[in-house]
């Protein structure tokens, strides 16, 4: 499994310690930044993990802002992606049971990181059950004029 990964400035310290338990649990990632706490603009680091993910270079990804809520936005915006924001446990898993969710949003100003880490565990190891949920994903695709 392989995970791009992103942050803004102010998940910045978030994503750092995400990158860490993956190192830790030997789970390939790419940063795709930010770099450091220097103000950034979140719609372009979004983007480029969305991008990473929907062309198919990574399984997952993960996105963290202050509050999750603009990079999820964003991420939602690139064709094919289904990105879901999560503060719980049962959220995570329930977004990759019966939605396929295949880019995770976090907000680094709303949880704190033992249970973000308990998410990330959630969402990655989780897998899509299919049956009737496949009907309503492809319903989902089907808002994307491109298609997921």
């Amino acid at each position: 499994m392989r995970v791009a990964i992103g942050s803004d400035h102010a998940g910045f310290i978030l994503k750092e310690e995400i990158k860490s338990h993956l190192s830790k649990s030997g789970i390939e990632f790419e940063d795709f930044g930010t770099h450091s706490q220097k103000s950034c603009d979140y719609p372009l680091i979004a983007q480029t993990v969305a991008g990473a993910v929907a062309n198919g270079q990574f399984r997952f990804g993960i996105l963290v802002c202050g509050t999750g809520i603009g990079v999820s936005i964003s991420a939602n915006k690139v064709s094919g992606i289904r990105a879901a924001l999560c503060h719980d446990t049962f959220s995570a898993r329930m977004t990759r049971m019966h939605n396929d969710a295949n880019v995770l949003t976090l907000g680094a100003r709303v949880i704190g990181a033992g249970l973000a880490l308990d998410i990330v565990d959630i969402f990655l190891k989780t897998d899509f059950e299919g049956g009737r949920h496949t009907r309503r994903v492809e319903q989902i695709c089907q808002l994307d004029k491109n298609r997921c």
